[in-house]
């Protein structure tokens, strides 16, 4: 049943007793493995952080150093990186959390390559960001409103 106004539709409302076709099913579960993907990506951006402030692995630290990134400025980026990946993660602010995350591991791409490093690990997640946010809503990536 579509409703309308003024003979423009407005949305298509199924009436009552409809059986819930293959399409309605996939999509719930395109649903379910956008968020698992989002809860993980933001799980392994949060474990990053936490690694960066308890300076855990010398590994990360030496490498970040390498970069340019040592004492306050590693705490700095820690603390971006726990806000970004928390405002992915809860729904209410995934959109802004999502453009954080990209500008974050954007950056991180960008520090690798300028220091002669390749920067396809921060790539790799970008791309497992942006695919978890298009199979939870696949109108973010369509240019037609």
């Amino acid at each position: 049943m579509k409703l309308a106004h003024a003979g423009v539709v407005l949305k298509d409302v199924p009436h009552e007793g409809t059986e819930i076709n293959s399409s309605t099913r996939r999509s719930g579960l395109r649903f379910r493995v956008g968020n698992r993907l989002t809860y993980l990506l933001s799980f392994l951006l949060l474990a990053s952080a936490t690694a960066k402030l308890a300076q855990a692995p010398k590994v990360v630290i030496t490498q970040m150093a390498g970069l340019g990134f040592d004492g306050g400025k590693l705490v700095f980026i820690a603390v971006l990186e726990i806000i970004s990946a928390l405002l992915f993660a809860y729904p209410r602010t995934h959109t802004f959390g999502l453009l954080m995350v990209s500008a974050y591991l954007g950056g991180a791409i960008a520090a690798h390559i300028g220091h002669d490093q390749t920067g396809i690990q921060p790539a790799i997640v970008l791309a497992l960001v942006w695919l978890g946010t298009w199979l939870r809503n696949p109108e973010v990536l369509s240019s037609r409103r």
